[in-house]
């Protein structure tokens, strides 16, 4: 009770139904914005401020839904540090935004996760490994698949908050699961890549080794 008290002041609860002048009723909507609050603080890890920008979008009824699941989506965005090295910084944007136009992407250069892409290009690109960008259609194709499952995932939602709910899990722990995903499939594509020698041939290695020692 303390805890719903808190958010009722903080505005992150609508107030509930008055059954006596120190007593009130919460239904089903409160119990389900409960949820909403609980998972953006316990799984998103976000501090009430930034509840209150999703609380504050969900409230907006009138707000396009692309809008709405937008506002949700930035408040797990990471800030993206200021650009540092003006070369590198300069060439990574250009690529990011020759990679929008390319694929056709209806985002702005502006958007957070293109700062954030042009930042980790610009990084690559100063470490000297900049042909990993190389494959940069390559990964955008794979993020184009996933992110049509992610959104088939939060159109199954009930409810808009049931939606602005599944934009929070399903990007952080979606992101929890598909770096698991990549090290399993990386450690399946490095043994048929780079096969093991058989029992017999790794001890005969061995034994050479020993000799040679």
């Amino acid at each position: 009770m303390p805890t719903i008290k808190f958010y009722l002041r903080e505005g992150l609860l609508p107030a509930g139904e008055l059954t006596s002048p120190n007593q009130a009723h919460y239904g089903d909507e409160h119990v389900r914005r409960l949820h909403l609050i609980r998972a953006l603080t316990d799984v998103g890890g976000l501090p009430l401020a930034s509840v209150g920008k999703v609380v504050e979008a969900v409230e907006d009824r009138g707000r396009p839904v692309h809008d709405l699941l937008g506002a949700a989506a930035s408040t797990v965005d990471p800030d993206v540090a200021p650009d540092t090295d003006p070369v590198n910084g300069e060439r990574a944007r250009a690529l990011v935004e020759e990679l929008i136009a390319r694929r056709g992407w209806q985002v702005p250069a502006s958007h957070p996760a293109a700062r954030a892409l042009a930042a980790t290009a610009a990084s690559l690109l100063a470490v000297g490994h900049g042909d990993y960008l190389d494959d940069l259609d390559e990964f955008a194709a794979a993020a184009e698949r996933i992110a049509g499952a992610d959104l088939s995932f939060v159109a199954r939602g009930r409810s808009t908050e049931d939606m602005v709910e599944r934009v929070v899990v399903g990007t952080v722990l979606g992101d929890a699961m598909l770096a698991a995903l990549r090290r399993l499939a990386q450690s399946d594509s490095s043994a048929r890549r780079y096969p093991l020698p058989s029992a017999p041939d790794r001890e005969a290695a061995e034994t050479s080794s020993d000799k040679n020692s």
